[in-house]
């Protein structure tokens, strides 16, 4: 039997968030929903629906995956896989059954959830998400020789090997820095075709000019970083 434990970075979702744990299949051993300075009700909806709840005073998406990467390190029980995805309901949290499989099926190390245009719900990805796709995994493929299709958020990978990768980025990079240490580190790893709709609410990066830019500029840098490195 494997311990998978869920993390899930929230900002503004108490009207996604409980729809997001109740999908998530029976099996799992822990829930754990970062609350990244909500100022809405979403830490009272997480407690609702029965998942663990913590809060990261610091903005970012990338802390608030380490404060959930950090409570999972401070626990005793066994943890085998950690799956990520976003609290807006745009992934479908049932189909984390066929994002796992590889891992108990094949031993491979990191999957991620491809976001594929056949799958997607019109609308679901704005332009510069899917340009930024593009252009981050096309360099990927240029420098790294890299398979990556998408930069997806829905994703599974064994917990030693994330702990390998010595996570560090806490805003826009984090799922880019995943993808290249795994490239670097030699992780195998593969995709996996999701269904992809339309987010509840507004998108906190992708929604915004400002963070759309940023978000283009950090996964570039990381990009480049290890090109050159």
């Amino acid at each position: 039997m494997s311990y998978i434990r869920v993390i899930i970075p929230a900002y503004n979702e108490e009207g996604s968030i409980a729809k997001v744990i109740k999908d998530i299949p029976d099996h799992i051993a822990e829930i754990i929903v970062v609350d990244n300075c909500s100022t809405d009700q979403t830490t009272k909806e997480i407690l609702k629906a029965g998942a663990t709840a913590l809060y990261e005073n610091r903005m970012g998406y990338g802390y608030a995956c380490l404060k959930g990467l950090n409570y999972i390190k401070s626990l005793n029980s066994k943890t085998d896989i950690v799956v990520f995805l976003d609290g807006d309901y745009s992934d479908y949290p049932e189909q984390m059954n066929d994002l796992i499989k590889p891992i108990l099926k094949e031993d491979i190390d990191f999957v991620i959830g491809a976001r594929v245009k056949s799958k997607r719900e019109e609308g679901a990805m704005t332009f510069p998400q899917i340009f930024g796709n593009w252009l981050a995994t096309s360099l990927m493929r240029l420098f790294f020789n890299s398979k990556f299709t998408d930069l997806g958020p829905f994703r599974a990978i064994k917990y030693e090997k994330l702990l390998q990768l010595r996570m560090e980025d806490k805003t826009y990079g984090w799922t880019v820095e995943m993808q290249l240490k795994a490239l670097k580190q030699k992780l195998t790893y593969t995709e996996v075709e999701i269904d992809y709709r339309n987010r509840i609410g507004e998108s906190k990066v992708s929604g915004t000019v400002k963070g759309a830019v940023m978000a283009g500029v950090k996964i570039l840098g990381w990009i480049f970083k290890y090109a050159f490195k």
